[in-house]
């Protein structure tokens, strides 16, 4: 009961961060989520728990594959091109990971997406009001 409790509480703060978050910190909370599943899925390997660990990979792919979606080959070029690529390398090696219940693909991958994750984390914050405001987005949202 008291794990219920906090899952719901978890899913509804979760909600309230995403209402008010602009689109760089919506894509830091999916990073951060697709790495937390990683690291669960990694345990789950350890325990033998397979079941779990491929609903964590299946999440994680599934963040990858929302990030890899909203990729705009438009505006980034060359540097949308390599994400898309780096992306579909991710997908192919969780997928691995989970064919061979191997945890080191497993951080291979997390090591790719925290150095994405760590880039992204570090464009300033007036830049990304910047871009917001050039396509639109009301920049004092979030």
């Amino acid at each position: 009961m008291y794990n219920a409790k906090v899952r719901n509480y978890q899913k509804e703060a979760l909600k309230t961060r995403v209402a008010g978050a602009d689109r760089y910190e919506i894509i830091q909370m999916l990073m951060a989520g697709a790495l937390e599943k990683m690291v669960l899925a990694k345990v789950a390997i350890e325990k033998k728990h397979l079941e779990a660990k491929s609903e964590h990979l299946s999440k994680a792919s599934a963040i990858i594959e929302a990030l890899r979606g909203c990729l705009d080959f438009e505006v980034g070029g060359e540097v949308t091109e390599n994400l898309y690529a780096l992306y579909s390398y991710m997908l192919d090696r969780l997928l691995d990971a989970s064919i061979k219940n191997d945890p080191t693909v497993i951080d291979e991958v997390s090591s790719l997406l925290k150095e994405i994750k760590s880039a992204w984390d570090s464009i300033p914050n007036d830049i990304r009001q910047q871009t917001l405001s050039e396509n639109g987005v009301d920049a004092n949202v979030g």
